[in-house]
């Protein structure tokens, strides 16, 4: 029914101009703005994947991963985010390095950070 649909994700933040400037400027995401639907904003990644960022008034962040990136050297990219003024989360139960970096046997490289509305999103090593 579905299947041919051309489906997308979303997610809601508190600050639309906000998300922008984080997405656009600090990730180096390319980002377009609907005025014609209320100022939506729509993250425009590689490989044509699209995802929506909306304005929510009772915007609560996700508790858990909403976007992940892969990477080629999740190592080297930490250290290229938070020379842009990211910072990298630690969580207890993960093996993560001082930079929060997590390696295990299970499961690629990983770094958690977030976007200004507190909305989680990881960076990742390999393709997936």
């Amino acid at each position: 029914m579905l299947g041919e649909t051309k489906a997308f994700s979303g997610f809601a933040v508190d600050d639309i101009a906000q998300a922008e400037k984080f997405y656009r400027d600090t990730l180096g995401l390319k980002t377009t703005k609907n005025e014609e639907m209320g100022g939506l904003l729509t993250l425009n990644l590689a490989g044509g994947r699209d995802i929506m960022i909306y304005p929510k008034e009772d915007f609560a962040p996700a508790t858990y991963t909403i976007l992940n990136f892969p990477v080629d050297d999740v190592d080297q990219m930490v250290i290229d985010l938070r020379d842009k003024g990211v910072t990298f989360e630690q969580y207890e139960g993960f093996n993560q390095n001082e930079n929060g970096v997590a390696r295990g046997d299970e499961g690629p490289a990983i770094a958690w950070f977030k976007d200004p509305a507190g909305n989680i999103l990881s960076i990742l090593q390999g393709e997936m």
